[in-house]
């Protein structure tokens, strides 16, 4: 049940255009317009204490990510059972683009306001958990070549020379898969783990994947070369990689990932959510119902 008044909103420092600017300050003068108490925040330990104490009081009626998705990741992993609404103004915005939430700080305001929020799955990794997915391979030694050499705003763009440099001289780990301690996939090359299906890209590796039903949706690829990269990527932007004899898809609420070592990287990358998260082994798990989210 939403109650309380205040709101705080935590600001992605970067992002300071005046447009950007501008809708924050919509989004406050809305808050207050409604009645509701808005505290704006850039410095992230600051924002954990401010909640901290509000949640103390029990005056707390969430708080704002306004940024991308790394910006909600975080907020999600700070406040875990806080109510979380979101402002998009980052590089990549999927998971809000996925439910429709607007650019609009007014329109944000008001849906903070009127308490309309949905209830959804978390996946966790490790420890840290995300709101759309997880992955281990190819994909995400190019997350961690983009973030090791970015120097600005990401776009589809930016991906070209991590892609062409992963291409060029990744060794292809070979990839052990457990599934609900049930099943055990050998020789696997790539695992994605969907919550819901936005991906980089625009790539659907899961199309099916719902974040309230309590599973993950999980792609296996068993193929790794650069020509299986290239058929992989024609295939999930086509949609009919699901239909291919090497690739399984699969739902689960516990997914266990070893990888063999390949020098020089050793084992294979994971990244959530489009930022890099260390290397294998990985338990990646469910919680259901966990976020509660602000949503049209």
């Amino acid at each position: 049940m939403i109650c309380g008044s205040v709101v705080a909103i935590l600001r992605n420092p970067i992002s300071g255009s005046a447009r950007k600017t501008a809708a924050v300050r919509e989004l406050i003068a809305e808050l207050r317009r409604l009645g509701l108490r808005p505290r704006l925040f850039s410095d992230r330990e600051r924002l954990t204490e401010f909640v901290q104490a509000c949640q103390a009081r029990g005056d707390l009626r969430c708080v704002v990510a306004v940024g991308g998705d790394g910006t909600i990741g975080d907020v999600v992993n700070r406040f875990p059972g806080t109510p979380i609404a979101t402002l998009p103004l980052g590089n990549v915005n999927l998971l809000a683009g996925f439910f429709d939430v607007p650019r609009c700080g007014r329109t944000v305001a008001r849906l903070i306001a009127e308490g309309k929020t949905r209830c959804l799955d978390l996946g966790c990794v490790n420890g840290q958990r995300f709101t759309l997915m997880a992955s281990l391979g190819f994909d995400a030694e190019v997350v961690e070549r983009l973030h090791r050499c970015r120097t600005g705003p990401v776009s589809m763009a930016s991906y070209a020379r991590p892609i062409v440099e992963t291409c060029w001289s990744y060794p292809w780990p070979e990839l052990t898969v457990r599934v609900d301690d049930q099943s055990t996939f050998h020789g696997v090359r790539q695992v994605v783990v969907c919550n819901l299906p936005p991906y980089a890209l625009r790539l659907r590796f899961c199309p099916e994947a719902r974040a309230d039903d309590g599973l993950l949706d999980v792609c296996l690829l068993f193929r790794g070369s650069v020509r299986a990269v290239l058929r992989y990527f024609v295939a999930v932007r086509m949609g009919w990689h699901v239909r291919l004899p090497d690739v399984r898809m699969l739902k689960a609420r516990k997914i266990h990932v070893e990888s063999t070592q390949a020098e020089p990287y050793g084992a294979a990358r994971l990244q959530i959510d489009g930022d890099p998260a260390g290397r294998a082994p990985a338990e990646i798990t469910v919680q259901p119902q966990a976020l509660e989210l602000f949503v049209p």
